[in-house]
């Protein structure tokens, strides 16, 4: 058991044992629906505590049962959905989930997901589980894809690195300030990509594919809007604005230059429909149509692009 195992161990035995009623309570109040079973209630004991580590709940948890189950009516009961990194602190486990199963021993980490029905079986007496919790949302949109749950990752070094920094956290939580968490937060999502991530590259690739095929859907819905940008296509795909410009960049282009692009191709459309149809429409009001609220910006941005300024398509519109 390394250090960091050790110390979050002995705090956590400084907390008050609970009874059978008042640990499922505590429970199902912060983690969701779990059914303690195999177990004489008079018999049981168990700890919960929980944290909030750079604005993420991090609870550690233990009990006496044998075994933990998490149904497809307490999913619907509960509604929770977020992923969950869960540690083995002490003992041996499995975990059960879609139909698979994942054995964790001291020090191990999986990624489990709380809309799934999940079944936890200790293999030994006095088992210590510690878990992060994050988001659906937040962890698709930061890794980009939907991880595989469950998953065990065999990177030790790595799960040694995100076990410190949660530990860190619970150290220096207080005094942190609001930009300091948003940072070290960033840093525990990449070291969960870094154990998680599919190491499959199609799988990658296919889904990155389709999340930039979604990202120019919205961005040809939405680019006639003089105030949509780059901020906006996250918000509507549900994805960081780091990982958008990150799907640009590895198709050597930028989210702000595929948005001007269809601005400009709509553009180009309207004026030579004008100069076909000679129906007289002002190159201003082309211009704001095609999501330019700014006609020098806008006259700039064309002849970058095609070399001459929109009135040359007036009398070329072939």
């Amino acid at each position: 058991m390394g250090p960091v195992t050790m110390e979050l161990s002995a705090e956590f035995l400084r907390t008050p044992s609970m009874d059978y009623e008042e640990w499922q309570s505590v429970v199902r109040s912060v983690c969701g629906q779990y059914t303690p079973t195999a177990v004489q209630t008079r018999a049981f004991s168990g700890r919960l505590q929980a944290r909030s580590v750079y604005g993420l709940r991090v609870v550690d948890l233990s009990c006496s049962a044998h075994r933990v189950d998490r149904t497809r009516r307490d999913v619907r009961l509960d509604g929770k959905d977020h992923y969950y990194a869960i540690f083995q602190i002490t003992g041996l486990s499995k975990i059960l989930q879609n139909d698979q199963a994942v054995e964790l021993g001291v020090g191990d980490v999986a990624l489990l997901d709380s809309a799934r029905p999940t079944s936890y079986l200790s293999a030994t007496e006095g088992n210590h589980w510690a878990s992060v919790q994050v988001p659906r949302g937040s962890l698709i949109s930061y890794l980009g894809l939907e991880p595989r749950c469950p998953s065990r990752s065999s990177e030790a070094a790595v799960a040694r690195q995100l076990r410190r920094l949660v530990q860190d956290g619970f150290e220096d939580e207080q005094s942190m300030s609001g930009l300091t968490k948003d940072y070290m937060r960033l840093a525990l999502l990449d070291l969960l990509g870094a154990l998680f991530v599919p190491s499959d590259p199609g799988h990658t690739s296919l889904h990155a594919d389709r999340l930039f095929a979604r990202i120019c859907g919205v961005i040809s819905e939405r680019f006639a809007d003089p105030d949509f940008g780059p901020a906006d296509v996250a918000v509507e795909t549900g994805l960081s604005l780091r990982y958008v410009q990150k799907l640009f960049t590895a198709r050597s282009s930028t989210c702000s230059r595929s948005i001007n692009s269809a601005r400009l191709e709509r553009a180009v459309f309207l004026l030579k429909r004008r100069s076909l149809m000679k129906t007289g429409q002002p190159i201003r009001e082309i211009a704001l149509a095609s999501g330019f609220a700014d006609y020098a910006h806008f006259n700039r941005t064309f002849r970058r692009k095609f070399g001459h300024y929109p009135s040359f398509l007036l009398q070329h519109p072939k």
